[in-house]
């Protein structure tokens, strides 16, 4: 479900990278509408989505987050564009960004007291999911840190980050512990 908005989302980071770093800044423009397309559809997505998956889903309700931190990370690289500093629409796009991290970084403590009340300790294929999004939520932060002057959102997003690297290491070891234990 949530994978059309990190799709669309995905689009808007790579036209908002490429309209910062090519002369012409169209593509800021086709980035945008990915950037807004993305964020209409997380509603409609988040109505299909089954909320009992935060107490016993195996990686789904983390991508809810980290669809919310690839639309922050969105709105970071188009706050970057040039020609809008300066602009109503890039103080729209600012707000609207710090918004959208604020979510992000809200369903991950969500997440976070979720994992703690009812841990999933045994290995599960579908924990990567858990993965990639908390890497995107250290990304995000400190993207958007540095796109929209909140210079204090680096020392949590190093955080993030280092959490993100750990629960990697996890995820990693408990994949080789399952394939050693099926390789017998």
């Amino acid at each position: 479900m949530f994978l059309v908005c990190v799709a669309t989302q995905g689009l808007a980071v790579l036209g908002g990278t490429l309209a910062f770093s090519l002369p012409s800044g169209w593509l800021a423009w086709p980035a945008l509408g990915c950037f807004v397309l993305g964020l209409a559809l997380y509603p409609i997505a988040f109505l299909r989505f089954d909320l009992g998956q935060v107490r016993s889903g195996a990686g789904e309700q983390w991508v809810a987050g980290g669809t919310l931190a690839i639309s922050a990370l969105a709105g970071a690289k188009l706050l970057a564009v040039p020609a809008w500093r300066g602009t109503a629409l890039h103080d729209a796009l600012r707000a609207l960004t710090l918004v959208t991290l604020a979510l992000s970084v809200c369903w991950y403590a969500v997440l976070v007291f979720a994992e703690a009340r009812w841990p999933r300790l045994r290995y599960d294929m579908r924990r990567w999911a858990t993965v990639f999004p908390m890497g995107m939520t250290a990304v995000a932060t400190l993207s958007v840190a540095d796109a929209a002057a909140v210079g204090w959102l680096r020392t949590p997003g190093q955080v993030l980050l280092w959490i993100a690297v750990t629960a990697w290491v996890l995820a990693l070891a408990g994949l080789v512990r399952h394939l050693t234990a099926h390789s017998r």
